[in-house]
Parts: C-alpha cells; structure tokens; sequence
C-alpha cells in the first residue's frame, strides 16, 4: 500500500473518530449554553485558528470569482441553515431518531452524483454497502423510533432537510472544488457561520442564560479545534482523493463512536442491537469498498507474479 493511500485511510478514521467524539463533547457545553451561540462561538473560533494556519503556513486565500461563490454556499448552506435546523429540530425529537433521519445523507449524495457528476462512478456495490450501512444505523437506534408526526412533523422535515442540503453541497464541492486548498475552502464559510450564529443567539435565544464556565469554554476550544479545524479540513482533502459516496460513509459510523464513546466514558449500556448494528455498517462500508479493495488485490497480485 502506497503512502497516498496510507494518509487517505488515516484521515478516513480520523474524521470518523473525532466526529463521533463531538456528539458528547457537544452534549456537556449545552448544559451551560444555548445551541445558536455555542455553534456559532465554535465556528468563530476555528475561523481564527484557521487563518492563523494560513499565515503560518503562507497559504494565500483563493479569491477568484468560484472560490467566493463556494465560500458563501459552503458557510450558509453547509453551516448555517444545517446546524441551525439541527439544533432546532433537536428540541422536538431524540438524538436517536436524528441520527436515523440524518442517515439518508449518503442516498442524497448518490442521487446529487448520478446528476451533478458525469465521470462519479455508482456501482452496485456502493448502493448495497449504503444500503447495509443504513441499516445498521436503524437497528442502533431502533429504540428510539416513536413518531408522532402531530408533535414531530416540522422536526423530521427539519433533519431530513439538513440531510438533503449538505449532500447537495458535498457534491458541488466535489464537481467545482477541486482547486481550492482545504485550509482556504474553510476559512471564510466558518467565519460567515460563526458571526450570523452568533447573531442569531442573540436575537433568538435567551442570553440570560448563557453560562461560560470551564466546561463550556474547553468543550468550545475542543469542537473549535478538533471537532471543526481538523475534521473539516481533513474532510475537504479526502473529497479531493476520494469518491464523494465513499466519503459520505463516515456518516454511519460518527454515531456507533459516540456509542462506544457513551459506554467507555459515562458508563452507559451497550445493547446486543449497538453491537448487531454495528456489524451492519462495518460490512456495508467493505461492500461499498469491494472494488477499490478487489482492484488493489489484483494489482498486487500481478506485481507479485511480475516480479517471480
């Protein structure tokens, strides 16, 4: 296995794991703070740290008329109007339930490929392994599954909504991104989505009830670092590499790491449908995988042979 590949693997269980670790990190600053001023202080600040990157680093903000059209799509439609109607759906219905709702992203991403995407290959074993994976995701959170569509109707539409908007985006950065560095693809749709965030906590949350204590500032320095920075850049090199339904994988397994998390950290139960489903999204991802995996075997193969 060649070093591109190498890094490409490790930045795959990278955003997975760092992902998945946000969902309890996220859980603690809301304790203290409401969802619009949290996001939008994380945001904010990995904008800061980002730049400080580029400066570092001598990374030249891309400004041509293509980048700044996928700036303001990726900070409005990629965070803020997805966060926002997370966060609000969230008030209505479980954290299970939206993990399952979130899960049609990779379907989404399929759908916005076949159309947006001439050359974005689509085979049989992409759609089974999205389709193992979604599965498993349904058995995880099984339990969760209670719809009241009188109390939950505007909540669902809201996730599903989310769902549908960032594939859509997924994919037009991956038809129209593919010049710009990671860093710079970042920086200034965070810092949009941290400012109106921001803006939008303070006119539609009760700030009175803002409490910025140890807890809630390490869980912001964290989600800002680990959760945004690292992640999100590591997200849009991957998509530069990598098949974009490949890619979207990694939405199945950010909730099994916040299970596990769950259960090694807080002590929380670890249930024979977690394990099962488990299972479901592991072989879902080698199916969607089975041809890059049976064309590596191949090529080493003939290596093998060549060289004897």
């Amino acid at each position: 296995m060649n070093s591109q590949s190498i890094k490409i693997g490790l930045g795959y269980v990278l955003i997975c794991l760092l992902w998945g670790s946000t969902w309890m990190v996220i859980r603690i600053g809301l304790e203290t703070l409401t969802p619009m001023i949290y996001a939008g202080t994380r945001f904010l600040l990995a904008s800061f740290f980002i730049y400080s990157i580029m400066r570092f680093r001598g990374t030249k903000l891309q400004t041509d008329k293509i980048s700044v059209r996928l700036y303001l799509m990726l900070g409005f439609f990629s965070f803020v109007i997805p966060f926002w109607l997370v966060y609000w759906a969230e008030q209505f219905i479980a954290s299970g339930l939206t993990a399952i709702i979130f899960a049609v992203y990779p379907f989404f991403v399929i759908i916005f490929s076949r159309i947006l995407i001439a050359d974005e290959k689509i085979g049989p074993y992409k759609i089974i392994g999205v389709i193992l994976g979604f599965t498993g995701i349904v058995i995880i959170f099984m339990r969760d599954i209670s719809l009241d569509f009188s109390n939950n109707f505007w909540g669902l539409v809201a996730i599903l909504s989310s769902s549908i908007i960032q594939a859509c985006v997924a994919v037009i950065i991956k038809k129209h991104g593919k010049h710009l560095n990671p860093l710079s693809m970042n920086f200034i749709p965070l810092l949009i989505a941290g400012i109106a965030m921001i803006l939008l906590g303070y006119l539609f949350e009760d700030y009175t009830t803002w409490i910025f204590n140890q807890q809630a500032i390490l869980s912001i320095l964290y989600l800002a670092l680990f959760g945004t920075v690292v992640t999100f850049t590591t997200f849009y090199w991957l998509m530069q590499r990598i098949s974009v339904v490949i890619l979207s994988l990694s939405t199945f397994v950010t909730p099994i790491i916040a299970v596990f998390l769950g259960w090694i950290i807080l002590n929380e139960k670890l249930s024979a449908l977690t394990l099962l489903g488990s299972s479901f999204v592991l072989i879902g991802i080698l199916f969607a995988n089975f041809r890059g995996l049976k064309n590596y075997y191949l090529s080493r193969k003939n290596k093998a042979e060549t060289a004897a």
